[in-house]
């Protein structure tokens, strides 16, 4: 399953993202990943939470960006969750249509047994219709 939290910068998706894995966390079967642009978050999560820092690594696309997100796959196959923070930014995706990307992560999410929440920042109303459908929140 996919699902996504939407709203333009600095309405507070990110704290509703970090609410969602501590919450989730706590009950998952599997391991949860939390994927960010940086560290800043690392005290504000549950230690039973993976955090990667995606800029450590040198991902420049977002063909890299999904070869990524399945090597994390391919490592161990207890992955529950995957919390995208700033989706767009991690996936370079700024700025450019999401809706195929949406679909392959939903084939990811059948194919793999997991979930991705994704926080982007984009208006509801600028989503993509194979998005709107996936909200949580709109802020």
């Amino acid at each position: 399953m996919v699902q996504i939290i939407a709203g333009n910068k600095g309405k507070g998706k990110t704290k509703i993202l970090l609410d969602k894995a501590n919450t989730i966390v706590a009950e998952a079967k599997g391991s949860c990943v939390y994927l960010d642009k940086s560290n800043k978050h690392m005290h504000e999560l549950s230690n039973q939470v993976r955090l990667i820092n995606l800029f450590d690594y040198p991902i420049r696309s977002y063909n890299a960006f999904i070869g990524f997100i399945c090597g994390i796959l391919s490592q161990d196959y207890d992955k529950e969750y995957f919390f995208l923070d700033s989706f767009l930014k991690l996936a370079h995706l700024e700025g450019q249509d999401i809706s195929e990307a949406i679909t392959e992560l939903d084939a990811l999410s059948k194919q793999y047994n997991v979930n991705f929440v994704l926080s982007v920042s984009m208006d509801e109303a600028q989503l993509p219709e194979n998005a709107k459908a996936l909200l949580i929140a709109s802020l």
